[in-house]
C-alpha cells in the first residue's frame, strides 16, 4: 500500500474537528522556509490550548 493510500485511510478515520488542524499544518508545510520550522509549527496549535489560559498568564506575570 502506498503512502498516499495510507494517508487517505487515516483521513477517513479522523474526526471532523481534527481536519481543520490537519489542513492548517499541511498548508504550513508548503510555506515553511525549511524543515527546521516544522516541529515548532506542528506543536504550536496543540500547545496553544495550554499556553493561552489565564492560569498560564498568571504564572508568567511576575517575569
Amino acid at each position: 500500500m502506498s503512502t498516499r493510500e495510507l494517508i487517505t485511510r487515516e483521513l477517513d478515520r479522523m474526526p471532523e474537528q481534527d481536519l481543520d488542524r490537519l489542513l492548517a499544518f499541511m498548508r504550513s508545510l508548503k510555506q515553511a522556509p525549511g524543515h527546521d520550522a516544522m516541529p515548532a509549527l506542528a506543536a504550536e496549535s496543540s500547545l496553544a490550548k495550554d499556553w493561552l489560559t489565564p492560569q498560564e498568564d498568571a504564572a508568567w506575570a511576575s517575569l
